[in-house]
Order: C-alpha cells, then structure tokens, then sequence
C-alpha cells in the first residue's frame, strides 16, 4: 500500500514535523526538524531562583558586580544607585522577574559610567553553535521587558575577550507593560568562543551607558560595547524602573515558546555556579554537616556539593556573631565564620571548611555544626563565570 504522508504538524511554538505512516506494514516515522527540550541556553531565565538573597532587594552601587536572582548580575559604575531584586510583577504564564529600581539619580553620565545587566554563559554550552567557524549558527535571543519608559533601550552579545561584539536594540512601546522582545542574530564567523568551562557567551543588557559603552546595531564588531547609541538612561530619574524574565537564548532565526523547566532542574544547573548550603530561610538549628577537631582550635568539616560545581569554589559566609555552633561532647562552641581551606581536599564536588577563630575543644573529638537560633545567615559556595 502507498504512504501517507502528514506535513508541518505543529504545536505551539514548535518547529514543523513530517510524519510518514506506511500502511503496508503499519510502521509510522517522524521526522522532527526542531527539538522542543533543551532548547534554551539561558539558566534561571525565568528568575525563578534566588539562592542568595530569596526575595529581599540587594543594593547596587560602587563599581562592584552585585549577583541578584540566580546566574543573573548586575555591575555599576556611576554617580546613581540602584536596588534590584527578584519580584512577583511578572507577565502571564510566569511567577517572577528580576527588577531594577533606580534609587539615586546620574543624569549626566560621564563617557567611562556603565550600569548593565549581565547572563553568561558557559562555554561548554556553546560549543555546538560553531562559532568563530564557517559553521556557526543563528540564534535567537527572546525576553519579556517592562519599564516606565518607553523609547529604545540596548545590549549585546560577546566572547569572553570581549573583542567579538554584537549590539541589539529594543523599544518599549507602552509604558508599565509586559512586552516580549526577539533578537535574531547570524552567528559570528570569526574570533575566539571558548568551549571549555569559562565563558562561553557574555549577553548584556545596558541600562545607563556614557559613550564609550554604545554603538551602531546590527552587526559584529571588534569594541568592547554594552548598548547602542541613543538608548533611554534609566538612572534619569528615582521613578524609574525595569524589570526582566522569560529570556531564552536557542538556535535558529525562531523565538519559539518559553522553555519553562521544572524547578528542581532549574536549581541543579543553578547549583553548578552557585550552591546555598544555609539561607537566611533556613530554620533556627539547621544542621550544617560534621566534622572534626584537628587539634584544640582548628575544626574541620566537609560539605559535599548536590552537582559538580563548574570550578573550585569560594565560600562566603555571611553571619551575625556566634552564628554557628559546634556540639561535640555534652558542649558546644562558638564558631564566628568558617574559611575554606583550599589545600585541603577543596574541589569541585565538596569543600573543607576550617574554623579556627572562636573554636576551642580536644584534638580528635568530632561534632556537628549548626545555624544556632534564629541568627540571619548565609553561607554558600560560588563558581560563577
């Protein structure tokens, strides 16, 4: 018997698919042309994370790299302050967003004064886009944006060197509304896209760009920039804000459908660059973990990590005094904070913490820590790119 053949069946936001159905034996094939999972190259995209600050806003200022919501960041430098954090102000179909608040004014940006908002990507992501070769691919970057200002705003795409460059614009059409954006780019022939654990692609969104930071859109280019000429300056005024969620970065000149991700695996690629070991929500007496006196005022412990980490970590421990305890033999001891000890058995998959500041017990007696009370803690393992 003949074939039958269905073509461009298609979902929402799906690519087409042929489907073959041979009614002389009854097999059937498909022929998908775009795989729905997997898909988009952005973690955290709909901000659904915040392993660091869990909601509470974060201020920004004093040319210094602030992480807000998970694998997002925000670096400034400019006369302005800014606050950010994770919000529930989000589009349909979605739960968060990361917002910014302008909070101190820089009207009159010098040429060398940036404030950008920053997702990188890791290298080992990106190596089936081909790019720096005769076969790279396009990609399609997407996001939801709402601001107060309406007008054109701008970013970029680069290498890790930041000598590949490729600057976007958007416009904001009406003020206070959810709009989505798409950005179709042709991927980059030339430079140098590392494949490897470092950054892969560094994607930028300009919020408050002096001169040396913008440029003309459309094209690759070799100078360092953030935004593109002209674009709106959200530090002119403290009534200003602009909030961000549903980025999707894919292949192909299609801005499919977000991919939303479950939020167990949306915190396991989280924990490949970040990993909270205590929060400031975790409850009066978390256990921490165990460990051993090394002698009378050393204590070490091991924390084994939930995935590999993308490199050997460092710990930052951030606590109110006497925040940890260590209860070993009928007692406990105050711990003020832990360092990690880096030739100690520090990697990827678990760190050696030392202690040796308020410790003080008998060498071999072993004992486990813990949040002591209802003390406002943090302390987490960061491998950001």
């Amino acid at each position: 018997m003949s074939e039958i053949k269905v073509n461009s069946i298609k979902g929402v936001g799906a690519s087409a698919a042929a489907i073959t159905v041979n009614n002389s034996d009854g097999t059937c094939t498909a022929n998908i042309t775009n795989n729905l999972s997997n898909r988009n190259l952005i973690i955290n995209g709909s901000q659904i994370i915040d392993q660091r600050n869990s909601g509470s806003a974060v201020t920004v200022s004093n040319a210094s790299v602030t992480h807000v919501t998970d694998r997002f960041s925000l670096y400034e430098d400019t006369d302005g302050v800014i606050s950010a954090q994770q919000s529930t102000t989000s589009p349909d179909g979605f739960t968060k967003s990361l917002k910014v608040d302008c909070t101190t004014v820089d009207t009159s940006l010098a040429s060398s004064q940036r404030l950008v908002c920053e997702h990188r990507i890791e290298g080992n992501n990106i190596a089936h886009l081909g790019f720096g070769s005769s076969a790279a691919k396009t990609i399609t970057l997407s996001f939801y944006v709402k601001s107060n200002l309406t007008g054109t705003f701008g970013g970029s795409i680069k290498n890790s060197a930041s000598n590949r460059v490729y600057i976007f614009s958007y416009s904001i059409s009406s003020a206070n509304t959810w709009e989505r954006k798409t950005i179709t780019i042709a991927g980059d022939t030339s430079g140098t896209w590392l494949t490897t654990n470092g950054t892969g692609i560094n994607i930028n969104w300009g919020l408050a760009l002096g001169s040396d930071w913008v440029g003309s859109a459309g094209s690759w280019g070799t100078s360092d920039k953030h935004g593109v000429t002209g674009q709106l300056n959200l530090l002119s005024s403290t009534d200003n804000e602009w909030l961000i969620t549903g980025v999707q970065l894919e292949v192909g000149s299609v801005a499919t459908d977000f991919e939303h991700r479950s939020f167990g695996d949306e915190l396991a690629k989280c924990h490949r660059y970040c990993y909270a070991h205590i929060t400031p929500q975790s409850g009066s007496n978390a256990t921490i973990g165990l460990g051993t006196y090394y002698n009378s005022s050393n204590f070490f412990m091991h924390v084994p990590f939930p995935v590999t980490m993308r490199a050997a970590p460092t710990v930052v421990c951030q606590d109110s005094t006497d925040a940890f305890k260590v209860f070993r033999n009928g007692s406990n001891d105050a711990l003020d904070e832990f360092h990690m000890e880096n030739a100690i058995f520090s990697n990827n998959n678990g760190a050696e913490l030392v202690n040796n500041t308020d410790a003080s017990g008998t060498a071999g007696h072993g004992g486990f820590v813990r949040k002591e009370g209802g003390s406002v803690t943090t302390l987490y393992f960061s491998a950001e790119l």
